[in-house]
């Protein structure tokens, strides 16, 4: 069976940021579909906190996976960039970082 592709990327590589805490470049971010924030050249993206949240789309670089690895990527359960939680559906990095620092170590 034949699996038709969506005429809106799903992923972006990074290529230019203005918080590196946020978006690190050279790493693919999957993308959320918002037309309001296309129509101003923007794009929203899972960023490095696990949020959904509105940068320039001309940060990135749309990329067009072929649909394994697009499901490949989206079973990653949160790549880690710079020791803070990207992806998609996750609690943010700060309580990630909260709930980790008040469990013993034996725990996590």
């Amino acid at each position: 069976m034949v699996e038709s592709r969506k005429s809106e990327p799903r992923f972006a590589i990074c290529i230019n940021t203005d918080d590196p805490d946020l978006l690190t470049p050279r790493m693919i971010y999957e993308v959320v579909p918002d037309e309001s924030a296309a129509k101003s050249n923007y794009i929203r993206v899972i960023d490095n906190e696990g949020e959904d949240y509105l940068y320039p789309a001309s940060y990135f670089v749309f990329v067009d996976f072929p649909a394994v690895v697009e499901q490949a990527l989206l079973r990653i359960p949160f790549p880690v960039s710079q020791g803070i939680l990207a992806g998609r559906n996750h609690r943010s990095a700060s309580l990630y970082l909260r709930e980790k620092r008040s469990k013993p170590q034996s725990e996590l």
